[in-house]
């Protein structure tokens, strides 16, 4: 493991404990979903700098690190993998659908990085919320199966066939 990726894991790790989160439904340490997510683009041959951003691509979003801190520490490539994995939309911006349809334009845009780390993550997620939350499975597994849509740079990639099963 490369020292760019230690590092990641490390700091994400302090980050999502430093504010005490924790998965929803399993009630583990929140670092157990970035780990899996790391793991699986790393099994899918992504970059030392794709494997970082898959160890931080909810701290900005869930913890008070700002993304500033995240380029100062980690440069410009993991930060920008970052930003364009961080959700754009805020609870001001209206309803879970249109927060979630501004996050999807942003998604659409993002780089073929950015999109296999999503992938990874998309198969994470839709795999715990299908097993724990059947009810809420039903919206969030629509609202993925958009987003696989518009994360056209992926399409041929090999996870976004486990994407598509996960959220099946």
């Amino acid at each position: 493991m490369s020292h760019l990726v230690i590092e990641a894991m490390i700091f994400a790790t302090a980050a999502h404990a430093a504010v005490g989160q924790k998965r929803k439904y399993s009630g583990d340490d929140y670092i157990v979903h970035p780990a899996r997510v790391a793991e699986t683009v790393f099994n899918a041959g992504g970059s030392d700098e794709m494997i970082a951003a898959a160890w931080l691509h909810d701290v900005v979003e869930d913890t008070k690190v700002s993304s500033d801190v995240i380029l100062e520490v980690f440069g410009p490539l993991v930060h920008e993998l970052v930003v364009e994995l961080t959700d754009l939309s805020k609870p001001e911006d209206g309803n879970r659908a249109v927060r979630k349809g501004i996050d999807a334009d942003r998604l659409a845009v993002a780089s073929h990085d950015a999109q296999v780390v999503k992938l990874a993550d998309l198969i994470d997620n839709g795999a715990d919320i299908a097993a724990n939350d059947p009810s809420f499975a039903k919206v969030f597994l629509k609202e993925k199966a958009h987003l696989l849509d518009v994360m056209d740079k992926v399409h041929t990639h090999p996870l976004f066939k486990v994407a598509i099963n996960a959220i099946a």
